[in-house]
């Protein structure tokens, strides 16, 4: 483990900007992006006018992926004479899917401290609002381009259980949810977020099945930067059923008792898990309510 005595000159901070919405630049990083000796950032004319929005006039370098591991050795080399450093992209937090991991690593490695200045990031954003579950979530960049390649990539990524997250362009969500729909089962929950932070901000839910005609009926869906969610795969949830003996269980305490209790001494009395034993129980108690 890295402690802060260890570090042995240098700082560089991992800041970030607005994925839209001039607004929600922190306080902190402008600040941090005034004080820096010199800016790292993917394209200096995409970046120029953030900062000249928030009057930071600092010297700027491009680091993209043709050059960062030469840029990156220069700046670790400038870091260790004392200077500080900062890292931007284009948009949203440095690293998630965008130039920066060399100097990162880099600067570890030379034992430069790296300081992480928190803001707006697509990803967290698009999950926060799309209605599925944030508990366990895989973000995989953006879908190969060729379509072979992408079928191939959704097929491996089928039986994920967790929340699936990938960013695409306008220029190929449409053919890329067409794919979608031949590999995951049409009842699928998926959300597709665009202009996050923008004027045409929209976060739809939808199903897999539903999605590719919801862009054709809806052509300004079609436009935009994407953030698309897919349901996990709870396949293995759903094959999993309680025995016949946890069934007469359950059912027997739940005409004395309340559905919370019957759950928890059926769970102590069978060993079945609490999951499947409770679902059963809305499930009888649904039923039961229908009924009257």
């Amino acid at each position: 483990m890295e402690h802060q005595g260890q570090l042995t000159s240098g700082l560089l901070y991992l800041v970030a900007t607005p994925i839209g919405n001039l607004g929600d630049m922190g306080y902190r990083a402008v600040e941090i992006l005034k004080a820096v000796a010199v800016i790292a950032c993917e394209d200096t004319r995409h970046s120029r006018p953030l900062l000249d929005h928030y009057g930071i006039d600092r010297p700027l370098v491009a680091l993209h992926e043709h050059n960062e591991d030469r840029i990156s050795a220069r700046l670790v080399e400038r870091m260790l004479t004392g200077e500080p450093v900062a890292l931007i992209s284009d948009a949203g937090s440095p690293l998630i899917n965008d130039p920066g991991f060399p100097l990162v690593h880099q600067a570890r490695a030379a034992g430069i401290r790296v300081s992480p200045i928190p803001g707006p990031c697509a990803l967290i954003a698009a999950l926060s609002a799309s209605g599925l579950s944030s508990h366990r979530f895989a973000f995989e960049g953006f879908p190969p381009r060729k379509p072979q390649a992408r079928r191939n990539w959704l097929e491996a990524l089928r039986s994920e259980s967790r929340t699936l997250i990938f960013y695409e362009s306008s220029h190929r969500v449409e053919e890329t949810l067409r794919d979608v729909a031949t590999v995951f089962p049409a009842r699928r929950r998926l959300a597709i977020a665009r202009e996050l932070t923008k004027r045409f901000e929209t976060v739809v839910s939808t199903t897999v099945g539903e999605s590719v005609s919801l862009l054709s009926e809806w052509p300004e869906m079609r436009l935009g930067e994407f953030v698309v969610l897919i349901e996990g795969d709870d396949a293995r949830a759903e094959s999993e059923q309680l025995t016949p003996v946890q069934l007469h269980t359950l059912w027997v305490l739940l005409e004395e008792h309340s559905v919370k209790k019957a759950v928890e001494l059926t769970t102590r009395i069978s060993g079945a898990r609490r999951e499947l034993v409770y679902r059963e129980a809305l499930r009888w108690s649904e039923s039961r309510d229908d009924a009257r």
